[in-house]
């Protein structure tokens, strides 16, 4: 069974981290200033989760289809984002895996990574509120 039993729940979790990760008051403005658009394309549930700059100062999180035209795009299940969030799977070995699919400059995507603490920091306490088990897969 997928970790996200819904899109609901993916919505909750995922676009929750989203959003505390675009009003961090490190990460937030740290993001925006890269003028990055990262499109995440789920599967299992299937949706589209868009994070850009925002206003420049505040990234802004988006749900399904929308006009704008992603500087990275990012295809993976709502389970390997789980693990890559709990740190059971890295970037690296999941695109050698295949478990991520990217398109877009690599070196952007790469760069964002370390941005990226405070996720990685909260992500276990927020899936627990929501139940989800944070033990590494067999």
């Amino acid at each position: 069974m997928a970790v996200f039993e819904s899109r609901e729940t993916m919505h909750s979790v995922l676009g929750g981290l989203f959003e505390a990760l675009v009003t961090h008051p490190e990460f937030g403005p740290k993001f925006a200033a890269t003028g990055i658009v990262i499109k995440f394309n789920i599967t299992d549930p299937k949706d589209q989760l868009w994070i850009t700059p925002g206003d420049g100062k505040t990234g802004q999180v988006i749900w399904g289809d929308t006009d704008s035209k992603a500087t990275v795009e990012m295809t993976l299940s709502g389970d390997t984002c789980h693990s890559f969030w709990l740190k059971h799977i890295s970037m690296p070995v999941a695109l050698a895996k295949g478990l991520i699919k990217a398109k877009g400059p690599m070196p952007k995507v790469l760069k964002l990574l370390p941005l990226l603490k405070p996720a990685y920091e909260m992500y276990p306490e927020h899936a627990k509120s929501f139940g989800l088990s944070i033990e590494k897969e067999k």
